[in-house]
């Protein structure tokens, strides 16, 4: 039997951003609320900070911009003091070049050569004369979209090496969530105007998410902001309990009320609430649920994409002023890397050191997850040197930083498998609350995934569902167009539009 009974409104699975919010705003309303976390340290899920020897990494590098003054007003709450505002700079790496993003048309046509930059042209003119009406994949949306040499250029390689599956086997749904809004004519003419000195206007996305050139950030990094709600939370008389991971969870038919049991570093706790909200990886949920629900076979399909950072200490000033760039060249098998001072000048405590993070994309046992740090760390200088960007001499330190489920994939059958078992669970368990990047399997924002658990703290508050959290759209523009929070009006109209036909959620 577990060692510790404890009796909550609320039972929360996981840390991360759509967790923590839960649990920050249902303690400022005086709800009891219980966390359970996996991680034995960090809380922030992949929007933590690891910190080694004074030096913090950003797990993939998460700016702080959203659209939303809802959340902005949440981020300004929770870290009143802590917000410094950087210039957003990444670039490109292909074949030796870098080509700087938002783009820069005689930087570009330098790089490309005349040819090659003629045949891009001719290639989109072909696509946009002759697109494909059946539109299935990654690769059909991209091409329709940017034609099939700019597609080959700018999106195939860095795109497989994130997914590890061919383009034309992902949905086109990611295509259309992630670089939805993005115009080849506009980012040239912007480009241009730019390399002509005739637009001193900032970049603030208006336009484009893709495109914004400043946003905000924790001086110590994003896992600062996670910490800070983790401490209300504690100090609110709740607990987040760290190293527990989720064994079982089972709802009593006569009570209503649903009974957990975590597995933590001194023996099984259990938990009794009237509701729970669950961040934790779908497939994981699913095979914890009791009885197993009939939808099992539809969430063990689902997949994910787990990554790793490989950091380097290098003697050197920093090494290149982006905060990230995009590796597209298959010679070498990092597709990001991260200079963590960029983000932060405080993310490196030693000002003669620069620190990067060399981002590998990879599945959870496979041969670059597998391998030894110390494999992983003579890998990472190797291929900064096959780069140009440092000799290996000059690394002084290594550590490295793995992340499982970083990504929930976007194959061919996802939306079916997830609808599938999002219906049931809705059916048969409404005070069962789904949020989060992995809890929904979307790719979603940081400030998506919040906005997801705020919606879903204000239905636990009514006693119904007058929110449909499936609606967030993840890319809807209230949260990423314009200057940051301005539009309290707009998403006020957008939140009316994910209302939902109410349906009681109290325990019976």
């Amino acid at each position: 039997m577990p060692d510790i009974d404890q009796t909550v409104d609320v039972a929360i699975i996981g840390a991360g951003p759509a967790g923590l919010t839960a649990a920050y705003l249902l303690t400022k309303k005086g709800y009891s609320v219980a966390v359970i976390e996996k991680d034995p340290i960090y809380v922030g899920g992949i929007s933590r900070t690891v910190e080694l020897n004074g030096f913090r990494f950003d797990i993939g590098g998460h700016r702080f911009f959203s659209k939303s003054k809802e959340v902005v007003d949440l981020w300004n709450e929770i870290l009143p003091n802590d917000f410094i505002q950087r210039p957003r700079m990444s670039r490109i790496y292909y074949e030796g070049k870098f080509y700087s993003y938002p783009l820069r048309a005689f930087e570009a046509l330098l790089n490309l050569g005349f040819w090659r930059s003629a045949l891009c042209m001719a290639s989109f003119a072909k696509a946009k004369l002759f697109p494909n009406r059946t539109i299935r994949s990654f690769q059909d949306w991209t091409v329709n979209a940017f034609g099939h040499k700019l597609f080959s250029i700018f999106f195939k390689t860095y795109t497989e090496k994130v997914w590890g599956m061919p383009c034309d086997e992902m949905s086109a749904d990611w295509a259309a969530q992630r670089i939805k809004g993005l115009s080849l004519w506009g980012a040239v003419k912007d480009g241009l105007k730019r390399s002509l000195g005739l637009n001193k206007r900032p970049n603030d996305g208006m336009e484009t998410k893709t495109l914004l050139e400043s946003f905000r950030y924790p001086r110590l990094g994003p896992g600062m902001m996670w910490e800070a709600a983790r401490d209300f939370v504690v100090a609110g008389g709740n607990s987040v309990l760290m190293a527990h991971s989720l064994e079982r969870l089972a709802r009593n038919d006569v009570s209503g009320q649903w009974q957990m049991v975590a597995k933590g570093p001194d023996g099984d706790i259990s938990l009794t609430s009237a509701h729970v909200i669950s961040s934790a990886p779908m497939r994981e949920l699913a095979g914890r649920i009791h009885p197993l629900p009939a939808t099992l076979g539809n969430a063990m399909e689902l997949k994910y994409r787990d990554f790793l950072t490989v950091a380097l200490m290098i003697r050197s000033e920093d090494l290149f002023p982006d905060n990230w760039i995009y590796i597209h060249d298959s010679k070498v098998q990092v597709g990001r890397i991260q200079n963590f001072r960029s983000w932060s000048p405080e993310m490196v405590p030693d000002p003669t050191l620069a620190c990067v993070g060399l981002e590998y994309f990879c599945f959870e046992g496979d041969g670059l997850w597998s391998s030894s740090d110390a494999d992983l760390v003579e890998l990472a200088k190797k291929e900064m040197a096959l780069l140009g960007l440092c000799d290996p001499a000059d690394v002084v330190g290594g550590a490295v930083v793995r992340q499982e489920k970083a990504y929930p994939v976007y194959d061919d059958d996802y939306a079916v498998n997830v609808l599938a078992m999002r219906t049931e669970l809705q059916q048969l368990y409404p005070t069962l609350h789904l949020v989060g990047r992995n809890g929904m399997h979307r790719y979603n924002n940081q400030d998506h995934a919040m906005m997801t658990a705020m919606l879903t703290v204000r239905n636990i508050e009514a006693g119904e569902t007058i929110y449909d959290i499936w609606a967030v759209n993840e890319d809807a523009e209230y949260h990423e167009a314009g200057e940051e929070g301005q539009d309290a009006a707009g998403e006020q109209a957008a939140l009316s539009s994910v209302r939902s036909v109410p349906g009681r959620l109290k325990a019976a």
